[in-house]
């Protein structure tokens, strides 16, 4: 696998999981509520320590859709300038 192929599968893999991360997070909290529309828990402190838990997965999950998207975008100046090359390759050998 070369370098271009490479930036891809880096930024497909935290893409994935950052936006599979927030939507379990989200899921989890959706079906906490209740009939009010209330969150239940069964203490207070299962309440705070859920909740932070929670809001870090969604920052990690944040961390990793940007790291991704970073990846990605890598990927395809890469992959253009790789192009570059392989034309002025081309037009180098037709000249000669």
């Amino acid at each position: 696998m070369d370098a271009v192929t490479s930036q891809l599968m880096l930024g497909i893999i935290p893409l994935v999981i950052g936006i599979g991360l927030v939507y379990w997070v989200n899921r989890r909290k959706f079906y906490r509520r209740n009939a009010v529309g209330a969150e239940g828990f069964s203490s207070f402190e299962s309440s705070v320590f859920i909740r932070f838990v929670e809001r870090i997965g969604k920052w990690i999950a944040y961390v990793l859709i940007i790291i991704g998207i970073l990846f990605i975008w890598s990927y395809s100046h890469m992959k253009k300038d790789k192009e570059k090359q392989q034309q002025k390759v081309k037009t180098e050998k037709s000249l000669l």
